[in-house]
């Protein structure tokens, strides 16, 4: 036989860090559009121009289940879609879309967003990863969040912080405290089926 014909005809195999480089890539954009999904479910509120939303939960969630480098790009990449003017904010009646609204009342609160996420991840896998551990991890991060966004919102309003803490902060802290709590829950949840093997695509200990 034509030793020519038994090679066998077969494309080249992937490079590993090409599929490495497309699933942290995919698991970007599905993480920011999870954020943005969050982000539209709003409740407007009479006193603020802060809405009430589900955002800082996709924030805490991924940075709970992402590691730090991970968690960091995903939150960056949605602030640069907003900033390109896709519609992935909280809508708002006070602030423009595209980088205006980074630039508006609640830009403090967004900005911070990566540094928050990969803070939190720092803490959650420098812990033993139990449920009390994920919740003070997501905590310590949504309050940088709320401090973040108070003060920016201080600076927008020249006024004093005081007043800007009772439209910014305080009243953010019990429906946050639900998040941070589900986000825990979530982060447990999911670090089971890891552990028995369940589910391994949800396995993101990737850098």
């Amino acid at each position: 036989m034509n030793k020519e014909l038994s090679v066998p005809m077969h494309s080249p195999a992937v490079p590993a860090a090409t599929v490495t480089l497309l699933r942290k890539a995919a698991i970007v954009l599905a993480g920011s559009a999870l954020v943005a999904v969050c982000a539209h479910i709003a409740l407007p509120l009479y006193f603020t121009p802060v809405p009430l939303t589900l955002q800082n939960f996709a924030v805490l969630a991924l940075a709970l289940l992402l590691p730090p480098r991970l968690a960091f790009d995903t939150l960056l990449a949605y602030l640069v879609e907003g900033a390109l003017g896709l519609p992935v904010f909280a809508p708002s009646p006070v602030a423009a879309g595209g980088l205006a609204h980074l630039l508006g009342p609640t830009g403090g609160y967004l900005l911070v967003y990566p540094l928050a996420a990969a803070l939190i991840s720092v803490l959650w896998r420098s812990s033993r990863r139990g449920f009390v551990a994920a919740a003070l991890s997501a905590a310590v991060g949504d309050l940088a969040i709320l401090l973040s966004g108070a003060l920016w919102l201080s600076v927008f309003t020249h006024a004093v912080p005081g007043p800007v803490f009772a439209l910014g902060f305080y009243p953010f802290l019990p429906g946050d405290a639900l998040k941070i709590a589900a986000a825990a829950a979530l982060a447990v949840g999911v670090q089971r089926l890891r552990r028995h093997n369940v589910s391994p695509h949800l396995n993101f200990h990737h850098s």
